[in-house]
């Protein structure tokens, strides 16, 4: 009601993406799941009590905030791990509330101890270490202060695990330098096992995104945090053609979580020879029916799938033709008979026989999975479907 479009999330397609995900990694490894960027653009509050009902009862974000909002829709048993950004201000709430915070420097680590002591309430860390990626991790020069601080404030923590995170997994391009990074890894873990206070020792060693699951089971360990694979998706084409060679199928395991679906809103005549929509972008070369359909690049359809996207109409492929305007798309009727104002507009997901993937998106649009995905407004409705 009073939306131009809706998105529906299958939990049918959900269930099938973590059974093959849990006897990809095992029963003893945790699946953590990602759900930064508004569950990847298929919405949070309906995303979160799904997963649970799935058995997921670990989620990893980017930010506090994040973290704040799923903290509203989880069970009391379900874990909150933050990977990103929070504010010294808001460590304090991470503290009092259980969840799981990244300690990628030094700064952060003196903070978040310093609270923990002051309140005296341990604070649940994980160290991301630095391993080769240049983003986020604690420097190999800085390990030695790590222990100091660890030592000072031994009682003021809980060392969730020790962590880091892949430069391109997806990639075989990136091989040598993540085979590197899994070594220097190893190294930094052993310099933890050295130690001889339990202290330093953690409940968990995580490195493994979706990418590196599939690409590098080795790195799956005591947790894995799952994105894109949950959703439906490979990270890349690469990585899907690598698992269906390694395990000799032709079958995509997984099944897409989010369909996005609108409706015609009018259909009109074109006369041969008049431009439509705006600009001379599209010439109709012979008299031509068209839809309008009440979606444009303000709901995440990209403007450049101008002249080039496609929609389901009927169980047919139909061609986007003109611009992509702010709030409205037209779309070519020439091969379509009977299609009436009301009818489904199918822009990401499967109608009959047909589907609309995301991918399909991406290589038009230039765009990844994640970036179309998470890009989708948040004030579109979804909702779950079976």
């Amino acid at each position: 009601m009073f939306a131009t479009s809706h998105i529906e999330i299958s939990k049918s397609a959900l269930k099938n993406n973590y059974d093959f995900l849990r006897k990809l990694i095992g029963e003893k490894t945790i699946l953590s799941s990602v759900v930064k960027g508004n569950a990847y653009g298929h919405g949070l509050e309906n995303f979160i009590p799904l997963a649970e009902s799935c058995g997921i009862n670990h989620f990893s974000v980017f930010s506090a905030d994040e973290a704040f909002y799923v903290q509203k829709l989880k069970k009391d048993d379900s874990e909150i791990m933050i990977m990103g950004m929070i504010g010294n201000e808001e460590l304090e709430w991470a503290i009092q509330t259980g969840v799981e915070v990244y300690m990628f420097d030094l700064e952060r680590l003196q903070a978040g101890l310093n609270i923990a002591q002051k309140i005296q309430i341990p604070i649940k860390i994980h160290l991301e270490m630095e391993t080769g990626m240049n983003r986020l991790g604690i420097a190999k020069k800085d390990i030695p202060k790590v222990f100091e601080l660890l030592t000072k404030y031994k009682n003021c923590f809980v060392l969730e695990g020790i962590c880091t995170h892949y430069a391109g997994a997806e990639s075989i391009a990136n091989y040598v330098r993540v085979k590197s990074q899994i070594i220097n890894y190893k190294k930094i873990v052993k310099r933890f096992k050295r130690k001889e206070n339990p202290d330093f020792i953690p409940k968990k060693y995580h490195t493994a995104c979706s990418a590196a699951t599939i690409a590098y089971p080795q790195t799956q360990m005591d947790m894995v945090r799952i994105g894109i694979l949950q959703y439906g998706f490979f990270p890349t084409q690469e990585t899907l053609i690598q698992y269906l060679k390694d395990n000799k199928t032709h079958i995509d395991p997984l099944k897409r979580v989010l369909c996005w679906k609108s409706k015609i809103m009018t259909i009109k005549d074109v006369e041969a020879g008049e431009f439509i929509g705006y600009g001379t972008s599209f010439l109709a070369s012979q008299k031509m029916k068209i839809a309008i359909v009440p979606v444009g690049y303000a709901h995440g359809y990209s403007r450049s799938l101008s002249n080039m996207g496609r929609v389901l109409i009927r169980g047919e492929r139909m061609a986007v033709v003109g611009v992509v305007n702010m709030n409205l798309m037209i779309i070519d009727l020439e091969k379509m008979q009977g299609a009436e104002i009301g009818d489904e507009v199918v822009l990401i997901g499967k109608q009959g026989e047909q589907e609309i993937s995301v991918a399909s998106f991406g290589e038009m649009s230039n765009q990844l999975n994640y970036e179309l995905l998470t890009r989708l407004p948040v004030n579109i409705p979804r909702k779950v479907v079976e």
